[in-house]
């Protein structure tokens, strides 16, 4: 009961934060490769329609292509994770001499958003995490190293807000993104579906993970790989 409550004082005191990203001045912009981006904090619950908008129109462009025919089902889902209550954002703009004239998704003036990640915090497997919803990057702005930038803000965050993992979803699909992870060194975690039993018909994601202390990876990394080699030596 002790553990459960310091878990949950953790998650707590993490949202009770309002800006996650002030802690990390370095990372409120990124001026590499061309680019000139600053990166905004957000919450679901207080996201202005231009965003809303612009949010369905990224998932949509990104995302319906690894779902395939789950796309219609799976946007209903991402709509009502947008704005709860839960939900995180790192919203990223373009700084641009005039706005007219970008070519991107965004529509509502001002500087345009070009990125945004979706986070919140999670317990899992009695582990306080991190768990990235959505990282989505217009093709104006991918392959510039920004994916790897964001990334290792929501890695410090995490560590920041005492979390001890990254977890994350990817669409077998998408093999750019399973690539990406990769080289960030996320592994697939055990609790995702090809270990937790890997002899049940198969999902068509994994989710990732990358772990901060031995207890996060016993539990999220090594713990259900085990077991599957135990299965694997009883039945030779």
């Amino acid at each position: 009961l002790d553990r459960k409550k310091a878990i949950d004082e953790v998650i707590r005191m993490a949202y009770a934060k309002e800006d996650h990203l002030s802690e990390f001045p370095a990372f409120l912009t990124y001026q590499r490769s061309g680019l000139n981006l600053i990166m905004q904090p957000q919450s679901g619950e207080t996201l202005p329609a231009p965003l809303k908008r612009y949010i369905q129109a990224l998932l949509k462009e990104n995302m319906e292509g690894p779902y395939g025919s789950e796309w219609p089902a799976e946007e209903k889902v991402k709509k009502r994770e947008m704005v709860a209550s839960e939900a995180r954002y790192i919203i990223v703009r373009q700084l641009v001499e005039d706005p007219g004239k970008h070519d991107g998704l965004w529509r509502d003036g001002g500087d345009p958003v070009v990125s945004f990640v979706q986070f919140r915090f999670l317990i899992d497997e009695e582990i306080p995490v991190l768990y990235v919803y959505e990282l989505q990057l217009e093709k104006c702005v991918q392959k510039k190293g920004l994916g790897k930038f964001l990334m290792q803000l929501l890695e410090l965050v995490a560590r920041k807000n005492n979390m001890k993992a990254v977890l994350l979803t990817v669409q077998k699909r998408n093999l750019a993104a399973m690539a990406f992870y990769s080289k960030l060194k996320y592994v697939v975690s055990s609790i995702s579906p090809s270990r937790v039993d890997p002899l049940v018909v198969l999902k068509n994601y994994e989710i990732l993970c990358k772990t901060f202390d031995p207890e996060a990876k016993a539990k999220l990394e090594v713990r259900k790989i085990k077991l599957d080699r135990s299965i694997e030596s009883a039945a030779l």
